[in-house]
């Protein structure tokens, strides 16, 4: 596969298409991670809270990719938001990966009921000028929550990665996101797939492009601008979800698709100023 590369605001690249790896662990798990790598695959999304950082790491190592070409997230999670605590938490995470440094580090959610994700990210902005982390980003935050890392710290996140997806398009938050120069990358970007499959708008699209309904939903997020972290265990799923850049939706495919958007459309129940992650 040959997947577009994106520039960030801090000067560093990310492909348009990433593999999500949130529950593959174990041999099947490394298979499936070794798999997307062979198949084109060099953005590679965990977090510690996925109990997969070492699988990651090892698949990166069998794979014979050289190290450089792959772009390795992981996240932070709740429980170490104190500062001292992020720190550490991020030495851990390259333990586990067995790397000299993460390439897109981000605070998982921002738990502002707890109120410390300000200290994460102070954290965070000392790793990256410390190396160990070479861009610094957050996931699930809103707006409000943009502002005050931005305000207290005068340095703006790379990447903030949300729920989106056609049913919860974030239109708002991605407008604050382009403002700012902020990429949004997108978790569970086929939602609850058999459904959205099954949308009237996706299916006819998919029938004019001769393409799959996921490939029209993977090519409504990068037409959007958002970077999609599908995951599967199915080489030729995964193989198709990559291809997505040979055939463009029509404005009217795209905005019919965004159109199956809802007032809430999430389907997690993660709202993040209510949502507590530990």
């Amino acid at each position: 596969m040959d997947i577009p590369i994106y520039d960030l605001n801090d000067g560093t690249e990310l492909p348009a298409v990433g593999f999500g790896t949130t529950g593959l662990q174990g041999a099947d798990g490394l298979e499936a991670i070794l798999t997307a790598a062979e198949n084109g695959y060099r953005l590679l999304d965990t977090a510690v809270n996925y109990g997969n950082e070492m699988t990651v790491g090892e698949a990166i190592r069998r794979s014979g990719v050289p190290r450089q070409e792959f772009r390795v997230t992981s996240k932070l999670p709740g429980r170490h938001h104190a500062y001292d605590d992020a720190i550490v938490s991020t030495h851990e995470s390259l333990g586990r990966l067995g790397l000299e440094h993460i390439d897109l580090h981000l605070i998982h959610w921002p738990n502002p009921k707890r109120d410390e994700y300000s200290e994460a990210w102070r954290a965070l902005v000392d790793l990256q000028r410390d190396g160990l982390v070479t861009t610094i980003g957050v996931s699930n935050f809103s707006a409000e929550h943009l502002d005050r890392i931005m305000d207290t710290s005068g340095v703006v996140p790379a990447v903030n990665q949300i729920e989106m997806h056609p049913y919860f398009p974030q239109d708002e938050l991605r407008a604050v996101h382009d403002s700012l120069g902020i990429r949004t990358v997108a978790w569970s970007p086929l939602a609850k797939a058999k459904a959205l499959f099954e949308e009237d708008v996706v299916r006819a699209a998919a029938e004019a492009h001769g393409v799959s309904p996921a490939q029209v939903v993977l090519r409504w997020h990068f037409q959007l601008g958002s970077v999609p972290i599908p995951k599967s265990t199915v080489p030729e799923h995964q193989l198709a979800n990559g291809d997505i850049f040979e055939f463009e939706l029509s404005d009217d495919e795209v905005d019919a698709i965004s159109g199956l958007g809802r007032e809430d459309g999430r389907l997690f129940g993660g709202d993040p100023d209510e949502h507590y992650e530990m």
